[in-house]
């Protein structure tokens, strides 16, 4: 595989620079496929040998690259060596490379790429990671959808990398939103609605709660009141509350399981609402809380008033807020945990959140608040289906089925399926992650049908369709795990396909001398191994037939 070849390079370099390969394996990189030239398969940066040089005077890199390529010779593994901008490049054995590639792949399985010496000395390691967290008794919207699928893209990238992951789904199940949802019930809900569609019905009640609070301030007055009791515990209010939290995980799991993820553990701002008020006792107790003239408690993050860095901590009446609740649960799962990394995938509005989150419990003793890390994302633009704008998961999901089922009974190529609406919505959902992972997780970007629906270019659809030069996924991974984006797999994937096609198209199987069908046979299965691999880590499960 590819780490066999630089560690190949790397000794023939180690034996010129007087240097450990091990120090130079991570120097030598895979070049980028192009489809216009043959290229060489790997290169040296002589700029990144440089920078560890003690040397004041920076010699010129490329004349340093064409000495250093003098002294190298071919081998059994290296046929061309060659330099280019600042590089020494060098070409692999052809037949060797296909033998070694294909050999790896098979033996490996659904390791391939994981092996690599890249990963060599990463210790396992505990990993938090909290994603998806909808609001309990609101149907599921479209706006947790990045976070679900972003978040089970990066704990199967880490569960795949050999480390212990927990999956946390972080429910907002407590605040003044439940004030304002059981003083609505109260006041317009329906027992036989709530028993036979509950989250809808939860949803117009809220809906119609916050109007009426608008222009009348009893009813926020009621609605403050009720969540007072509930942060005091009254039993009536309690049990409400929890009738409300039961049907929407039930609703939550339903839509988890068609959407292929699964948690280990469903927590929620309700299970530190007591463990919030130590966190307020511990910042109290260390001088940093500040009662303002309103009767809220306040933190200071700059220590000089600066008004951009206060965190609101506690509301005038005492009961808490979100932010200390987040604390309460990070304290919380350290303890549970003991975790090395602790990962939160919501949208790039929350940054200032996790920011000051993170500040307060460094502030407050606790070191490891380095270990958190906010893994932030864009918004999505222009998500509708044929009734209009859409507002919750469950249509997108629906939507996504019902045009895959058209498009499949389009074309003439579709084969008969036992299950022919489990095949599109499969497909359907590659065909939207796809979509998502394209780009920079951090950009905005803007919905279209069409294109999550085309069968051609660089489509979910195509890359179901297909299920290279297979020697680089160990980089494309290695690169996916230090900044956690799925668009460099999502990107090796869609190439590895174009060129699968065209191989497809040009390497007959059918008609061919038997030890030739054997080979090309084995190419293919390779192929469709790597791209399961790929696909499963991206969170789509791989369909056999459609």
């Amino acid at each position: 595989m590819a780490c066999g070849f630089r560690r190949s390079i790397a000794s023939q370099l180690s034996r010129v620079l007087d240097l450990p390969p091990e120090n130079l394996i991570k120097s030598i990189s895979a070049v980028p496929i192009s489809r216009k030239e043959e290229v060489a398969d790997f290169q040296l940066s002589v700029d990144s040998l440089l920078e560890n040089s003690n040397d004041p005077v920076r010699p010129d890199i490329q004349v340093q690259a064409k000495k250093l390529a003098e002294k190298l010779k071919c081998d059994t593994v290296v046929s061309e060596i060659s330099t280019g901008p600042g590089t020494v490049n060098f070409k692999i054995n052809r037949e060797l490379l296909t033998k070694a590639v294909l050999h790896q792949v098979i033996e490996d399985g659904s390791k391939y790429g994981l092996k690599s010496e890249l990963f060599s000395g990463l210790p396992p390691r505990k990993v938090v990671v909290e994603f998806s967290s909808p609001n309990v008794a609101k149907k599921f919207h479209v706006g947790h959808l990045r976070s679900t699928i972003i978040g089970n893209f990066i704990a199967n990238l880490k569960e795949a990398l050999g480390h212990q992951v927990t999956r946390i789904n972080y429910l907002g199940d407590w605040g003044m939103q439940f004030g304002l949802l059981g003083t609505g019930f109260q006041l317009f809900g329906y027992e036989e609605k709530l028993q036979s569609n509950p989250l809808q019905h939860l949803f117009e009640v809220y809906v119609q709660v916050n109007k009426e609070a608008a222009d009348n301030k009893n009813i926020a007055k009621l609605a403050h009141e009720f969540f007072q009791r509930l942060e005091l515990g009254d039993i009536q209010a309690l049990s409400l509350w929890q009738r409300f939290r039961d049907l929407s995980i039930e609703e939550y799991i339903r839509i988890y399981q068609r959407l292929g993820i699964y948690f280990d553990e469903y927590s929620g701002e309700s299970f530190y609402r007591e463990k919030s008020q130590e966190v307020l006792k511990l910042l109290e107790s260390k001088g940093l809380l500040q009662k303002t003239i309103k009767g809220t408690a306040i933190v200071d993050l700059s220590g000089n008033g600066d008004s951009s860095s206060i965190c609101t901590v506690m509301r005038s009446d005492g009961t808490s807020l979100y932010a200390t609740r987040d604390i309460a649960a990070a304290i919380d799962r350290m303890d549970k945990y003991n975790f090395d990394t602790m990962i939160y995938v919501t949208d790039k509005g929350q940054k200032k959140h996790f920011q000051q989150v993170f500040q307060m419990l460094k502030i407050m003793g606790y070191d490891w608040a380095e270990r958190c890390q906010h893994v932030p994302f864009g918004v999505v633009q222009g998500m509708k289906t044929r009734r209009g704008d859409v507002t919750f998961l469950e249509d997108v999901l629906n939507e996504i089925r019902l045009r895959m089922l058209q498009n499949m009974a389009s074309i003439k190529t579709t084969k008969e399926l036992e299950n022919p609406q489990e095949t599109a919505e499969r497909v359907g959902l590659a065909a939207l992650i796809i979509q998502d992972f394209r780009g920079l997780l951090l950009s905005d970007y803007q919905f279209s049908w069409d294109r999550v629906f085309q069968s051609r270019g660089d489509t979910g659809v195509f890359l179901q369709y297909t299920h290279a030069r297979l020697h680089r996924f160990d980089e494309v991974l290695f690169k996916s795990s230090q900044d956690l984006q799925p668009r460099h797999i999502v990107s090796y994937l869609l190439t590895l396909s174009h060129l699968a096609a065209v191989a497809h198209k040009t390497l007959q199987i059918k008609d061919s001398p038997p030890d030739v069908a054997g080979a090309r046979l084995h190419l293919f299965k390779a192929v469709r191994s790597v791209l399961a691999n790929g696909m499963k880590l991206l969170g789509i499960i791989p369909v056999c037939r459609m």
